[in-house]
């Protein structure tokens, strides 16, 4: 498939902080020179937030959705079927992309996504980096021995086992016959993906284009990869 129009959908509960660094990133991926002549639109839920995440996404471009669910399940699902009523027709081919508030997209993750999409898969389910670590002893030697335990030998091809809201990627029409995110508060990406591969759709794991996440140990979303890190803290006694 080659998509006419790309949708960013972005879920956000009081992100004022990191939120304008994200949508900067994706702006930077969306202006990607293969992705010329290509609509892409950029759609942020701002879920019961009592900042000023909403002006945020606004000053920045973004279309702005407000919720009072917070739930990260249907942040991304309300920002997902706005972008659908936006650029979806009956003709159209719609690719829709998920971050996350609190994560840079590297310069060619749309370009990438849409490479893969242009070589028949039908969603993308990549992985997440961090750069910047607290300090606390042994939280990124202890990430890396868990998260990267199953990467083969060097060369050889990882068929990862995670899945990322923050670096995920699928065609509109596969999104919509597995029924989209669900309204779970976490792992509605998960969901999703495991809906995709039981139904026979082509999902590429791939960790060939990663996206910066935030290693924050108290994250809005519960039960995600925040949680994840700060679980690997706490069993060394670094926070309680």
């Amino acid at each position: 498939m080659t998509p006419e129009a790309i949708a960013v959908v972005i879920p956000a509960h009081n992100e004022e902080a990191l939120l304008a660094r994200a949508l900067a990133a994706v702006h930077t991926a969306a202006h990607h020179p293969a992705l010329a002549g290509l609509q892409v639109m950029t759609v942020v839920a701002a879920d019961a937030c009592v900042d000023d995440t909403a002006k945020v996404a606004d000053r920045a471009g973004a279309s702005v959705l407000h919720l009072g669910a917070q739930n990260p399940g249907s942040a991304r699902a309300a920002a997902a079927r706005h972008a659908l009523a936006t650029l979806g027709s009956p003709t159209s081919v719609m690719w829709i992309a998920s971050t996350d508030a609190d994560s840079i997209v590297p310069p060619d993750w749309l370009a990438f996504q849409l490479d893969q999409a242009r070589d028949g898969w039908e969603a993308v389910v990549g992985t997440v980096t961090v750069t910047r670590w607290p300090p606390v002893r042994r939280l990124a030697d202890r990430h890396h021995e868990h998260y990267y335990a199953s990467r083969p030998a060097r060369g050889a091809l990882w068929r990862h086992p995670h899945v990322h809201g923050a670096n995920l990627g699928v065609a509109a029409e596969a999104y919509q016959q597995v029924g989209g995110f669900r309204a779970l508060p976490v792992g509605e990406d998960h969901a999703l993906v495991s809906a995709l591969e039981q139904n026979g759709h082509r999902v590429l794991r791939t960790a060939d284009c990663p996206v910066e996440t935030s290693s924050r140990l108290r994250p809005r979303a519960v039960g995600g990869f925040g949680d994840h890190l700060a679980q690997l803290a706490a069993e060394d006694g670094a926070i309680h």
